[in-house]
C-alpha cells in the first residue's frame, strides 16, 4: 500500500470502508445504497449530493472487487503521470459526468414508457406522471464507481496508446488503444442490445465520454491543467524543454576539432546527456516521485546549468 499513489490509495480505502458500512447497516435493516445511490432525478428520493456519493457505493462484493482492481491497476499509473490533484479532479468529474449521462438516459426511457401508456401525454405532463409512478421510479437507482473507472481506463489508453497489456483469456498482449476501443464497443453494444440487465452501460460510456472531452481540452490548452502537477513535475517539464533546447543548440555548434581534449569533453557530454535521458524516461514511466535522491540532484544541477 505504501507504493500506491496517495489519491488512488485513499479512493481504495474509502470505497472499502463504504462497502463495509453498507453491510453493517444492512444487518440493521438500513440500505445505504437507497440513501446514497443515485436516484432518477424525477423521483422523490433524488438528492443532488447523490451525483457524488453514488460512485462510492456498490451492489455486492463482485461489483466492488472488479472496480477496485481496475482502479489499482490503471489508477496508479495515471496518477503517477498526472499528479494527485489533477487525477482526483478527473476521477470525480468523470464520475459525476457518468451520473448525468445515466440520468439523461433514464429520462428518455421514462418518456417513451410514459407516452407508450398515455399516447396523448406531452412534456408538460411528465412531472405529474412521475409523481403518480413514484414507487416505480424510486427503484431506478445507480451505484458504483464504474463510470469513473472507465474514464481512468480511457486515460491510460490515451496516455500510453502503444503500451501492450495482457488481458485474460487472450494469449497475446494487446495495445492499450485497442483494448480501450474494444471495451467501449462492448459497452455500446450491451447498452443498445440488452435491457433490464442491472448494468448501467450508458454510465460507463458517459464516464469515458467526459474523460475523452477533458483530455482533449487539456491537450489543446497545455497550461490549463498545471494546477494538477506537483512542483517536481512542473520543474521536470521546464527542465526537459531547456535540455532539449540546449541539446539542439549544442548539436549546431559542435567544434570539428580533432584534439584529444575536445573528444574527451564530447564523450563526457554525451554520457551526461544519456544519463539525463534515462532519468527523463523514468519520470515518464513512473513519475517524478520515483526518482532517487541522486537522480533528483542530477536533474536540478543540469537545470541550473541551463
Amino acid at each position: 500500500m505504501r507504493r500506491i499513489p496517495t489519491i488512488t490509495k485513499n479512493l481504495l480505502i474509502i470505497n472499502g470502508l463504504m462497502f463495509l458500512a453498507l453491510l453493517v447497516f444492512q444487518m440493521r435493516g438500513i440500505d445505504l445504497n437507497d440513501v446514497l445511490g443515485l436516484h432518477f432525478f424525477m423521483s422523490k428520493d433524488f438528492h443532488l449530493y447523490q451525483l457524488v456519493t453514488y460512485m462510492f457505493m456498490h451492489a455486492n462484493f463482485e461489483h466492488i472487487f472488479f472496480n477496485m482492481f481496475a482502479l489499482w491497476m490503471f489508477g496508479c499509473v495515471v496518477e503517477s503521470v498526472w499528479g494527485p490533484k489533477k487525477f482526483l479532479f478527473y476521477y470525480i468529474s468523470c464520475g459525476v459526468g457518468a451520473g448525468i449521462i445515466q440520468e439523461i438516459v433514464q429520462f428518455v426511457s421514462f418518456y417513451f414508457m410514459a407516452t407508450s401508456q398515455i399516447p396523448e401525454a406531452g412534456f408538460g405532463d411528465l412531472w405529474q406522471i412521475a409523481q403518480n409512478s413514484s414507487a416505480v421510479l424510486s427503484q431506478w437507482t445507480t451505484v458504483g464507481a464504474s463510470g469513473a473507472i472507465y474514464a481512468i481506463l480511457l486515460a491510460f489508453g490515451m496516455i500510453f496508446p502503444e503500451e501492450r497489456i495482457f488481458i485474460f483469456p487472450l494469449p497475446i498482449p494487446i495495445k492499450a488503444k485497442w483494448f480501450v476501443g474494444v471495451y467501449a464497443a462492448i459497452e455500446l453494444f450491451s447498452a443498445l442490445a440488452t435491457t433490464n440487465d442491472s448494468v448501467a452501460h450508458f454510465a460507463h460510456l458517459g464516464g469515458m465520454l467526459f474523460g475523452f472531452l477533458m483530455i482533449r481540452y487539456w491537450r489543446k490548452h497545455p497550461g490549463s491543467d498545471n494546477y494538477g502537477r506537483s512542483n517536481g513535475q512542473q520543474f521536470f517539464d521546464k527542465l526537459r524543454k531547456n535540455w532539449e533546447n540546449r541539446s539542439h543548440k549544442d548539436s549546431r555548434s559542435v567544434d570539428n576539432s580533432r584534439s584529444s581534449d575536445n573528444i574527451e569533453q564530447n564523450h563526457k557530454e554525451k554520457a551526461n546527456q544519456q544519463e539525463i535521458d534515462r532519468i527523463l524516461d523514468k519520470i515518464r514511466r513512473s513519475g517524478y516521485d520515483s526518482l532517487t535522491a541522486d537522480e533528483k540532484r542530477q536533474l536540478f544541477e543540469n537545470g541550473n546549468e541551463s
